[in-house]
């Protein structure tokens, strides 16, 4: 649900961006949940006058302060008539009942802002009938837009009709634990979401965070490239396979890459064998010749047993995206190595060295202390 097509038609996914965690101790882990839409750790600003669940609303998000303009230096004004204070605040409550009216205009059923909300304000909004949230993250305003359709607004003077949020089906304020927290469900095509991990413990909440994380950083792979391989060394020792024979077609030293690639990538089906406790060197000899037989390229090590197991029938499959990114990481290393040319090391100032490694120095640090004992007993 946080794909997005450009307009040259490539998908932009951030999981990290617009899939947020929210982790809340207690309760159990089968009580976590993905929800359709945004949760976020607020409440509305007048929780005994305005509504905490609204169905299908019409939400209207801004990035703009409600509350009157104070100026950027220090101003000092002297008063003389009670008429003159009372005029200053004429101009302040003018100010905020016209932004609000220009609000309420569109009639809608949530306001959010990222600044500051007034008590004025609040008093419009709640004898409108009209529920506000202030001081939300930007973040979670992001979120709350590609969840709901709605518009950011930096000036309530440049709201229009399209700028209003109709896709959300719940808007709802729960309490969980001690804390409140606002729910905007339930919408149509939300490009945002919210995962709500629920758990015994803050270790236990950590830890399935970071195996969801994995999880999905896997599925942003496979959505941004859908090819897949197979897992248990299976991949890894077709294109070994694949190499040697290139290598034996070859003479002379140009077989000898094919021959080093063909090696290091054997190591992933060794290390599965070596950590199942199995016999390597049978293991690979018997894959290899699986390989071999009939050009099976789906023969891998089951990292449970350390046997030989079709991945395709053990359902063990890997991104594309990740073999194809190790392969270069690793050439990219070991082309960077073979371009060195000499290694040239310092020794420090008043440090002497031999061809021994340093064996010399040693000894005169050895003999310098024992002359100093000496001095010292006479």
């Amino acid at each position: 649900c946080v794909a997005v097509e450009d307009a040259e038609g490539r998908k932009d996914i951030d999981v990290k961006k617009y899939a947020k965690i929210e982790k809340i101790a207690g309760g159990r882990l089968e009580d976590s949940r993905v929800l359709k839409g945004v949760m976020f750790n607020k409440d509305v600003v007048a929780p005994g006058r305005m509504k905490r669940k609204i169905a299908n609303p019409r939400i209207i998000l801004l990035d703009c302060p409600l509350e009157y303009k104070k100026g950027e230096s220090i101003t000092n004004v002297e008063i003389t008539k009670e008429d003159d204070w009372a005029a200053l605040l004429k101009v302040e409550e003018d100010w905020i009942a016209n932004v609000c009216a220009q609000i309420i205009a569109f009639k809608p059923d949530l306001v959010v802002t990222e600044k500051g909300l007034s008590d004025l304000a609040t008093h419009f909004f709640t004898k409108a009938g009209v529920s506000a949230i202030r001081r939300i993250r930007k973040t979670d305003n992001n979120r709350i837009a590609r969840a709901s359709g709605a518009t950011i607004v930096h000036r309530p003077e440049e709201l229009q009709e399209s700028d209003v949020g109709t896709k959300c089906g719940l808007f709802e304020v729960e309490k969980i634990g001690e804390e409140y927290f606002a729910f905007v469900v339930d919408c149509e095509e939300p490009k945002a979401c919210s995962i709500l991990l629920r758990g015994p413990s803050k270790d236990t909440l950590n830890e399935v965070e970071r195996n969801l994380h994995d999880a999905m950083g896997v599925a942003r792979n496979v959505m941004l490239e859908p090819k897949l391989l197979p897992g248990g060394g299976a991949a890894e020792m077709a294109v070994s396979r694949v190499l040697s024979e290139k290598a034996a077609s070859v003479e002379g030293a140009e077989q000898w890459p094919y021959k080093a690639v063909a090696t290091a990538l054997e190591v992933i089906p060794r290390t599965l064998t070596q950590n199942c406790g199995a016999n390597v060197i049978r293991t690979l000899t018997k894959l290899r010749a699986e390989h071999a037989s009939d050009g099976t390229s789906t023969m891998g090590i089951n990292g449970h047993t350390g046997k030989i197991t079709d991945m395709k029938e053990l359902g063990v499959w890997e991104p594309f995206q990740v073999k194809a990114q190790t392969m270069k990481t690793a050439i990219e290393a070991a082309a960077m190595l073979l371009r060195i040319d000499d290694i040239v090391s310092g020794v420090g100032k008043g440090k002497k060295t031999d061809s021994t490694g340093g064996a010399a120095s040693k000894n005169a640090d050895d003999d310098n202390d024992a002359d100093a004992e000496q001095q010292l007993h006479d």
